[in-house]
């Protein structure tokens, strides 16, 4: 009678199910992990999202309640007694509608004047050595450190003795004061990654510097000037103090103009200022969902040097 006694499994196999156990088990743990990560990532998103929209979901539900609803206590999340009067007032207001107007011509010559000059100054810092160079990039960084309703009193009395109070151009140029600055180092940056070897090319092909700048530079930097557009756009489209000070009601703008149409001593149109808020906001809002990537492109391509 024999017997047979089976040999012992090799202390490699025995190790394999625990092994495979613990990869399952890491697997699991893994994927727990980067679901947590997830859930908490889009759980940031939303509350961060609606914090940044609950500003604008109360703008237009003020918009379209009636004055009464709005004074009302405890406040309505949900207006019921929507209306849409206060919006069609808007179109009865031609103050308003001058309002806008000069905006949109302050804000678009600021915007075009601003990257005029920031073009040149900007290629003049980047490509160019000369003497006092440095010094004049570091005043043009350091204007931006002081207040802007410091040199409000300074360029008062400068515009008065040049009898330019109340005109589009002082409140440009005071706009510009403020605007060119950031739109000078923004395409600074752009520029310092175009290659100098494309442009000793094109000097060696007979392009004056003129040229250079003009056919070559310009369409490769086209994406920072946009961005740099848009941000002397928004300054003027937005500002508040100058534009009060410096002109009169024929040529203010909208944010002064907002101001003294529904804000008075005693009582504040909220819903017509809460719609006429929501419209005046429209052209900055289609702009940067137009432009939007120009904007990101032009931002980020000063920041790395190739």
């Amino acid at each position: 009678m024999t017997s047979t006694t089976s040999s012992p499994l090799p202390a490699v196999e025995r190790r394999e199910p625990s092994a495979a156990r613990a990869g399952r088990s890491t697997r699991r743990r893994v994927r727990k992990d980067l679901l947590r990560s997830r859930i908490a990532a889009w759980s940031a998103v939303v509350v961060i999202g609606a914090f940044g929209l609950l500003p604008v979901y109360w703008l237009l539900a003020t918009a379209l309640s009636t004055p009464e609803s709005v004074f009302r206590f405890p406040p309505k999340l949900i207006p019921t007694d929507l209306t849409l009067a206060n919006f069609t007032a808007l179109a009865e207001n031609d103050q308003l509608i001058k309002y806008m107007i000069n905006s949109l011509i302050v804000a678009s010559i600021t915007a075009v004047l601003s990257v005029v000059v920031a073009t040149y100054m900007g290629y003049s810092f980047s490509k160019f050595r000369y003497r006092g160079r440095r010094s004049l990039m570091h005043l043009v960084l350091a204007s931006q450190m002081f207040p802007q309703a410091l040199l409000l009193v300074t360029l008062y009395a400068v515009f008065s003795s040049f009898g330019m109070l109340n005109t589009y151009t002082a409140l440009v140029l005071s706009f510009t004061t403020f605007t060119m600055p950031l739109c000078v180092w923004m395409l600074k940056g752009i520029f310092d990654t175009v290659p100098d070897a494309l442009l000793e090319a094109a000097s060696i092909d007979g392009a004056s510097r003129w040229r250079t700048l003009h056919s070559i530079v310009a369409p490769l930097a086209a994406p920072g000037m946009i961005a740099a557009g848009l941000f002397a756009f928004v300054r003027g489209w937005n500002d508040f103090i100058f534009a009060l000070t410096l002109a009169d009601k024929e040529k203010q703008t909208l944010p002064p103009g907002l101001v003294s149409t529904y804000i008075g001593e005693f009582q504040t149109a909220w819903p017509q200022l809460m719609a006429a808020s929501l419209v005046v906001s429209v052209p900055v809002v289609v702009a940067f969902m137009f432009l939007q990537r120009y904007l990101v492109g032009g931002m980020t391509a000063g920041s790395v040097k190739s």
